[in-house]
């Protein structure tokens, strides 16, 4: 029994941690291309970057309860409170990794690089977010607590 309860958890939080990238990488990437397109400084791309990821990763998450029919008061705090720390970890992640490469930020849009960049910093910062997903919803936390409104 516990077994099967650990893949469970173990799925659970893979699309947790799956859905909370997807709209952290939009708005990760439409701030770093963005940024790159005005030749901002890479503090300016950065935080760019950030509030767009926040942006979408928050806009994930409610959306789908929004059109539900659930309140937009009862909504916030549900996203607020299933996406904070995952997107955090990301962004710190993803954005450390891409400000340490070096060139990643100044690689131009043309360039292979830049995307390679990107999505591996991705990946390592979705990586990294997983194994707190698990421990969140494990103990009912994090996207646990939408999925009790789902």
């Amino acid at each position: 029994m516990q077994h099967d309860h650990g893949q469970s958890l173990n799925r659970v939080a893979f699309s947790a941690t799956v859905h909370c990238l997807t709209g952290c990488a939009i708005g990760e990437i439409l701030g770093m291309i963005i940024g790159n397109a005005l030749d901002l400084s890479t503090g300016a791309t950065v935080v760019l970057s950030i509030a767009l990821a926040f942006l979408f990763g928050y806009a994930f998450t409610s959306l789908p309860l929004l059109r539900s029919g659930m309140a937009l008061s009862a909504v916030v705090p549900l996203a607020l409170a299933s996406d904070t720390i995952s997107i955090t970890i990301m962004e710190i992640v993803d954005n450390t990794i891409m400000v340490a490469i070096p060139g990643a930020m100044d690689a131009g849009l043309d360039e292979l690089k830049f995307y390679a960049f990107l999505a591996l910093a991705l990946l390592i910062a979705g990586t990294a977010a997983y194994p707190v997903n698990r421990w969140l919803i494990a103990r009912g936390k994090g996207h646990a607590v939408v999925h009790a409104h789902h």
